[in-house]
């Protein structure tokens, strides 16, 4: 029998008053796993009214103990990571190793933000009055939503409503319908732990209705979204009606520079690593590469021979593999037309170039050379695993190269000269950059783009003060 999901509003479980619904394939085998209400903006606009009402008590709570309530969610995740680790395998097509170790870093994470609870402060500035103090506090922004991407759906709840709560706000939750069946856990959790009611709701449905309202909704003091660049246009149309606060992560076409220096070994497996993990649906990814000249051919030669070595299948039965299937058919049709517009435009496959099998979403690991940097597939992101690659002779060519896009997510270089590193982190335009290791950043670091990859950022002392305001009293004195 299918699993049917309800709404989480106001910690109840709530059924859906429309009695429609959304159906979640597995990838791997398109079987069906379950269904959710495709919700209204009635039903987000009543989470939204319970965060709100939830809000000033939550607020009013010590720091430290809404950060122990993040601690208990912590420890229920691990108690239950077998379940969601099988759940994100099923409904995502991520590999055993990935569903692990994003179940585990949630909960790390949500450890990680309640410890800020007696870290995150305010200021006192100097006044140019004699017997006057300026104070600056930090305040919770109030109700808060998030609209979750289905390509780290588990993390992506803690990456929101973590620093969200520990800072006094209530939150929302649109998880994606593709992978909303990690989220129905997530909220048994909170709802058998006894979090307070209203603290966090999870809402599901489609982006044009439920994620309009939770922009658009008057009463919410800050939208964060991880998607699509449309639906990160479509978020800030919503929001600006209420000048509502927004905070954006949305597409990424992460360059990887290998120079002439490069420990070419490192190189391929960072890169293979960054490309294929998530079966290259991951937004900071590498997504093109730029060779320098002197080393092409080796690197090329020792590229294919990597991924020729790149195993996939059904990460539920094969625990050896290092990738699955596409979230969609959909999904998998954009890379194969993506491929085939490359080489109708003079791209050459090296290696794969077309899909695998005949059920699930399967791509193959996939080479593509020839290519032009006014071509669509250096351009615009792939979002599978296909790397493009082309030559280039020096490093300000190769910067000015990988500066040439709308995105500017994450970068990354590949070098032994410390000269080198530093004038590239100086001139790329990318709000991260690795060098010589794989593209996959910290929780303690900033997550953030630049240009058409995002508004605002996460993770780390920053990322915890996009869910603060500030509050600047004058205290005069005799």
């Amino acid at each position: 029998m299918t699993t049917h999901h309800q709404h989480y509003i106001n910690g109840a479980f709530v059924a859906d008053q429309n009695d429609k619904w959304i159906e979640v394939i597995n990838p791997a085998t398109e079987a069906l796993l379950s269904r959710v209400p495709e919700g209204s903006k009635h039903d987000a606009a009543q989470a939204i009214d319970a965060a709100e009402v939830a809000q000033p008590d939550w607020e009013a709570l010590p720091a430290v103990e809404r950060g122990n309530w993040l601690r208990k969610i912590a420890v229920a995740i691990r108690q239950r990571e077998p379940e969601l680790t099988a759940t994100i395998v099923a409904e995502g097509g991520k590999t055993q190793g990935l569903a692990q170790t994003e179940v585990l870093f949630t909960a790390d994470y949500l450890e990680y933000m309640a410890e800020w609870a007696r870290r995150y402060d305010g200021e006192i500035v100097n006044s140019d009055r004699p017997n006057e103090n300026i104070f600056v506090f930090r305040k919770a922004i109030g109700v808060t939503t998030g609209i979750l991407p289905w390509n780290f759906p588990f993390f992506l709840i803690a990456r929101k409503a973590a620093p969200a709560l520990v800072t006094g706000n209530t939150i929302v939750i649109k998880p994606s319908e593709l992978t909303p069946n990690n989220a129905a856990i997530f909220a048994h959790i909170i709802h058998e732990i006894g979090l307070p009611k209203g603290v966090i709701n999870f809402v599901y449905g489609y982006g044009p209705e439920i994620g309009q309202e939770l922009a658009g909704n008057p009463k919410v003091g800050l939208v964060s979204l991880t998607g699509s660049v449309n639906a990160g246009i479509a978020t800030m149309e919503a929001a600006a009606k209420n000048v509502t606060k927004v905070s954006l992560e949305l597409g990424g076409k992460a360059p990887a520079i290998v120079m002439d220096d490069a420990d070419l070994d490192l190189a391929v497996k960072a890169i293979v690593s960054s490309r294929v993990i998530n079966t290259g649906q991951v937004c900071n990814c590498a997504e093109r590469v730029y060779v320098q000249e002197g080393i092409y051919d080796r690197f090329i030669s020792a590229l294919t021979a990597a991924m020729q070595q790149v195993k996939f299948g059904n990460p539920a039965e094969q625990n050896d593999i290092d990738m699955g299937p596409l979230i969609t058919a959909a999904a998998l049709e954009r890379v194969e037309q993506k491929v085939a517009n490359a080489v109708a435009d003079g791209g050459k496959v090296v290696l794969g170039g077309k899909r695998a099998g005949s059920k699930g979403f399967y791509f193959e690991p996939t080479i593509i050379t020839g290519v032009r940097q006014d071509m669509e597939i250096m351009q615009q992101e792939i979002f599978g695993p296909v790397l493009p690659v082309m030559t280039f002779r020096t490093l300000d060519e190769a910067i000015a190269l990988a500066n040439d896009c709308e995105y500017g997510l994450t970068s990354s270089i590949y070098t032994q000269n410390l000269n080198t590193a530093m004038v590239a982190l100086r001139k790329l335009k990318f709000g991260e950059t690795y060098i010589n290791r794989e593209n996959f950043e910290a929780m303690q670091g900033f997550h953030a783009g630049w240009r058409k990859s995002g508004i605002g950022g996460a993770d780390g002392r920053h990322g915890l003060e996009e869910f603060l305001q500030t509050h600047v009293a004058y205290l005069q004195f005799s």
